[in-house]
């Protein structure tokens, strides 16, 4: 098995836990008890076992197997990191661009993100290359790629559009029975709501992914791939873009906090006038800070 293997390395390092816990002379559990600690198969458990042999930690001899010395923290092996799928990778990139106010034409190091974000390097080019369809990052003339903005007129429409598709889910929503998982999904997202708003002094930057699963939530009961796909454009622009004005982002949040739970609180009551009527007023806020947005980035 190789040493490399992240599974083999965690497994290594269960088992110096363990060895830590123990005395010199002290025997360790059975292979079959070993690989149900560790969750792995006993051919890992053997790999490590092996490798503690070889570090004189412990002693195996068949069935014996004697600790000799208590491990060191030198021994522990680093674990490799497993590389993010789709959603983690775009996860992991669009709180990059919140969290450090990328700003628009900042070129894209592709070395570099890759290393950050744990992916071979073609992984990331692929993700850009999806990136680019939302017109946010470009293909540079000469190599490499660069991070943009967006028109005017395209966030205005998407915002129009967004109108009419979560207007839509509202109403599908409010015809789901009593015993639906999305109603029980809706009380969660309440308390977290809340939640957050306690604490929104210091931690108001968590607000991007509680509005994206809010709004995920909200449009998931319609089986739609295109409400699908228009989800992620949504997340992008919406919850992450980095031309947000970060001066006001606390108090914006504040006020789609009280939005967010209007809505829920219509939802949860079977209201579906006072539902769309809160959804109304969450949009219009939402079209009139990305107005406010774009006029301070000199787009309007």
């Amino acid at each position: 098995m190789a040493r490399t293997d992240g599974r083999f390395r965690e497994t290594y390092n269960a088992l110096l836990t363990l060895c830590a816990e123990l005395g010199p002379g002290q025997a360790l559990p059975a292979e079959n008890a070993l690989a149900e600690r560790a969750g792995v198969s006993r051919t890992v458990v053997r790999g490590a076992l092996q490798r503690l042999s070889d570090a004189g930690i412990v002693r195996w001899r068949g069935r014996e197997k004697t600790l000799l010395r208590r491990p060191e923290e030198s021994d522990r092996l680093p674990v490799q990191p497993q590389a993010p799928d789709a959603d983690e990778l775009e996860s992991r990139f669009l709180d990059w661009v919140l969290r450090f106010d990328v700003p628009a034409g900042t070129s894209l190091n592709v070395a570099q993100l890759s290393r950050q974000f744990a992916v071979p390097p073609h992984t990331l080019q692929e993700f850009l290359a999806g990136l680019s369809r939302s017109g946010l990052v470009e293909r540079r003339a000469r190599g490499g790629w660069r991070l943009l903005g967006f028109t005017a007129d395209y966030a205005l429409e998407l915002s129009e559009f967004r109108g009419v598709l979560e207007l839509n889910a509202i109403r599908h929503l409010l015809a789901l029975p009593e015993g639906h998982p999305v109603w029980q999904r809706l009380e969660a997202l309440r308390r977290d709501h809340l939640d957050l708003l306690e604490r929104l002094d210091t931690d108001f930057h968590d607000f991007s992914r509680l509005d994206e699963r809010f709004h995920t939530t909200v449009n998931s009961v319609v089986r739609n791939r295109f409400v699908r796909e228009f989800q992620k454009i949504v997340a992008l622009i919406f919850h992450y873009h980095y031309m947000w004005d970060k001066t006001e982002e606390r108090q914006r949040n504040g006020v789609a906090i009280g939005e967010h739970v209007a809505i829920i609180d219509g939802l949860l009551a079977r209201d579906g006038s006072a539902a769309e009527a809160a959804a109304l007023r969450h949009l219009s806020s939402s079209k009139q800070t990305l107005q406010s947005s774009l006029r301070g980035n000199g787009l309007v």
